[in-house]
């Protein structure tokens, strides 16, 4: 499985989780939505900022990152049906205001949405496609695992964003990208407590198990 998800990331960059049916109510759940963007503020810097020439891998990044925030939307959006933990329903609250940021920027240079009206837990990028049914499938199978998928999505989200940023250099990209790495971390973190809390472990799967230990030993962030 680790080497399956290591090997999935190394596409994705470039191209563009008890048995039944029962609900869970989580005892320590996440309260706050953490990883929310203001979108006023954020479309007022965004606009603030120049409209650079885009390279190939920046249209290519905008495209993956757009399909990977409706990813994880829509895996807790179901999960939360599903177990009727907080976590998912707070944080799929808060992917989907990273889609909406990353829809601004799309806007902003005239790409054509990837999403557009695709309905939940369909992708045009068939990789994401397949990811998705993978950890949702997982997800289903108890809340220990189900906890697991949430940070495998964060892992993934980490992982590419930092590549991302290490490449680009329009200003308005950089300043989303960032802000959705900082949402990240704290889903992550979010994720590490629900999964402690129900005697589970984490282990990274993309970015290393030091940059993990790292972020889910450091405070909450705030900002965009």
């Amino acid at each position: 499985m680790k080497r399956f998800l290591k090997a999935l990331a190394i596409i994705l960059l470039p191209a563009f989780l008890s048995t039944g049916c029962g609900k869970v109510n989580q005892p320590n759940a996440d309260t706050a939505n953490n990883g929310n963007m203001q979108a006023a503020a954020l479309q007022t810097q965004i606009n603030l900022l120049p409209k650079e020439e885009l390279s190939v891998f920046e249209v290519s990044s905008l495209m993956l990152m757009r399909e990977e925030e409706k990813l994880a939307r829509d895996v807790y959006t179901t999960l939360h049906v599903k177990w009727n933990a907080t976590v998912f329903n707070n944080i799929s609250s808060s992917e989907q205001t990273h889609m909406d940021a990353l829809l601004m920027l799309l806007n902003k240079y005239s790409l054509t949405d990837p999403v557009g009206t695709n309905a939940v837990g369909v992708f045009s990028n068939t990789t994401l496609q397949n990811l998705y049914n993978q950890l949702l499938a997982q997800g289903n199978t108890g809340i220990t695992d189900a906890y697991k998928a949430g940070a495998t999505i964060e892992d993934l989200d980490i992982f590419d964003l930092k590549n991302a940023l290490a490449t680009i250099d329009n200003q308005d990209i950089r300043l989303v990208y960032e802000s959705l790495a900082k949402g990240s971390r704290n889903h992550i973190r979010s994720f590490n407590k629900n999964i402690l809390n129900v005697g589970g472990t984490y282990s990274a799967q993309f970015i290393t198990q030091a940059e993990y230990d790292a972020i889910i030993n450091s405070p909450m962030e705030t900002g965009f």
